[in-house]
């Protein structure tokens, strides 16, 4: 995963000193774009939008299904198929 770098992104980025005088400014700036927080220096975290989260959160929804999609496809069995087999092994050893 690439890491956030300050000077080379348009996020607006500000110290978490400031982030804890301005609380409320700095949300409402969060409902248009993401908000990079800095501690000693170094971006720490982000705060955006619910919007954004939810519209990030579908997009790794989607990538993880199309995965385990490619996967069912490739041989790889379900969590159905797989306590069949794993059962059948127990009682085989009972």
């Amino acid at each position: 995963m690439d890491k956030i770098d300050p000077e080379n992104t348009i996020m607006l980025t500000i110290p978490a000193s400031e982030m804890k005088q301005r609380f409320g400014k700095y949300l409402n700036s969060a409902l248009q774009e993401p908000v990079v927080i800095e501690k000693s220096g170094h971006p720490t975290a982000v705060m955006l939008s619910l919007a954004e989260y939810e519209r990030l959160h579908a997009i790794e929804d989607a990538w993880w299904g199309a995965q385990a999609e490619k996967a069912l496809q490739s041989g790889w069995v379900g969590m159905e198929e797989t306590q069949r087999r794993l059962q059948g092994k127990l009682n085989a050893e009972a």
